[in-house]
């Protein structure tokens, strides 16, 4: 990593006095730092967005594409520079940081394609004698600046889910990255610094949350997009104004497996979705609502599977489970793990915690008005139940103030019927874990998970405004 990285304002490089540090998660030292933007250089990355809506507009759909198709080539190129760089600044172990790179990369030659497929339509409009000699047609138009909020955990891939869409979409943007992992991002915008995109069409500034309020209160932006936490991100949209808020916020996703599963296939996926990346996504596995039939075999197993994990430094391919984004964060999670104990719970392994390392915890009988139960862990902790009727196992999962997505591990096509018609949530995953998500799908959720859909055909709706014209022939 270099010692110091500029922000881009309005596509250009600032090497700024005030630096934010940025830290190896694993070790607690200081491993670079990053210019700071303060409210006068939001303020200018804002009006540039403005000045650039009108040529970003006018750019080619074969132009748009090919800025994206060049950020594919050179993401491959650094591919190694951007893996370790996130497995230092997020934490994350080396191989979930080198699929994260993946995910990037697949993101952006998505947008490519997409980009050219911005597409209308002809309506008949002659539904009546009134509208004879009438012919409709829409077509999609930018929405206009945009303002793009992104955490900590996918501090790669999220940013590219805002990013990509906007360039295909046609938008200007401003992008605040998470403070606590802003590295990932400025190498996006070195790389788009490098494209024919018009000057003013993208800024990206890390900055304190004090200091980014007009990301979210400046009514020149026409859309916000949000990621992070359902507390800030609903405040957020309570200021918002009149702009168009996406909202990609928590979840508490939960799986079922029934008592036709492979327990084999099924341990494998579930170890994966509830303890990759030390747990730290939303659709994580939280909870673990096994049929009676084979509630006990599974356990076993996932107990035994989880004890094998290997903790410990992020840079060696060999681990799973590196540091939590910060001491902080899991002594949260610690904490959440003790209470519930304290009200009953039985610990079935892991619990212990080296400040920000936390081991992979599994938990049983913890009651539904704990925070490890009701709220987000997002930590390496997934607690058990279990269930004799299908039906209750659905109404455990609807359980939740959250829903981004769920898992189903059955083989009785009915019941994945009935699972995707009564499960309240954006998406429903069978034979597999909710953790599962591929990056052309639509991803979101409802409820207190948010708003919106991400996904490069959806997120391009939202940065779009279908536009009409009406023809009429006065021969009729």
């Amino acid at each position: 990593m270099n010692e110091r990285y500029p922000f881009y304002l309005a596509g250009r490089p600032v090497a700024a006095n005030d630096d934010l540090p940025v830290t190896d998660k694993y070790t607690g030292e200081v491993a670079t730092r990053v210019a700071r933007a303060d409210a006068s250089v939001i303020d200018q990355a804002i009006a540039a967005a403005v000045s650039a809506a009108g040529p970003m507009r006018r750019m080619k759909p074969y132009q748009r594409q090919e800025v994206l198709e060049h950020c594919v080539a050179r993401f491959r190129e650094r591919f190694d520079e951007l893996a370790m760089a996130l497995c230092v600044e997020a934490g994350k172990p080396i191989g979930d940081a080198r699929g994260e790179v993946t995910r990037l990369i697949d993101t952006f030659k998505v947008a490519a394609e997409e980009a050219v497929r911005v597409d209308g339509e002809v309506m008949n409009l002659e539904i009546s004698a009134r509208a004879s000699g009438r012919m409709g047609m829409w077509k999609r138009v930018p929405i206009g600046p945009c303002s793009f909020i992104a955490p900590f955990n996918f501090p790669l891939n999220l940013v590219a889910h805002k990013v990509a869409p906007a360039i295909a979409a046609g938008c200007p943007f401003i992008l605040k990255p998470a403070s606590l992992t802003p590295v990932g991002a400025l190498i996006i915008g070195e790389v788009l610094a490098e494209t024919d995109l018009p000057e003013g069409a993208f800024s990206i500034l890390p900055c304190s949350r004090d200091g980014a309020d007009l990301f979210t209160t400046d009514p020149r932006l026409k859309l916000l997009s949000f990621t992070g936490s359902p507390e800030v991100g609903w405040a957020l949209k309570a200021r918002a104004g009149k702009k168009k808020v996406i909202l990609e916020l928590g979840g508490n996703a939960a799986v079922i497996v029934d008592q036709d599963a492979d327990l084999d296939d099924a341990v494998e996926r579930i170890v994966i979705g509830a303890f990759y990346q030390s747990g730290q996504s939303c659709i994580g596995v939280q909870r673990i609502i096994a049929h009676d039939a084979i509630y006990d075999d599974l356990k076993a197993r996932m107990i035994q599977a989880t004890r094998a994990l290997k903790c410990g430094d992020p840079k060696d391919p060999e681990t799973f489970i590196g540091p939590m984004i910060s001491e902080k964060e899991a002594g949260r999670l610690h904490g959440w793990i003790q209470d519930a104990v304290d009200a009953g719970a039985t610990l079935l392994c892991g619990g212990g915690r080296d400040g920000a390392m936390l081991e992979p915890t599994l938990l049983e009988g913890v009651p539904r008005d704990q925070p490890a139960y009701a709220q987000e862990a997002f930590g390496p902790m997934a607690l058990f139940s279990r269930f004799t009727d299908f039906q209750d196992a659905l109404d455990e999962v609807n359980d939740s103030v959250f829903g981004l997505q769920a898992g189903v591990f059955t083989r009785d096509i009915y019941r994945i019927q009935r699972a995707w018609d009564e499960l309240e949530v954006g998406g429903v995953v069978i034979g597999d874990v909710p953790s599962w998500r591929v990056d052309n799908m639509p991803y979101g959720g409802v409820k207190d998970s948010g708003l919106g859909r991400e996904g490069l055909r959806w997120a391009i709706e939202d940065m779009t405004e279908p536009r009409l014209l009406v023809i009429r022939n006065p021969a009729g």
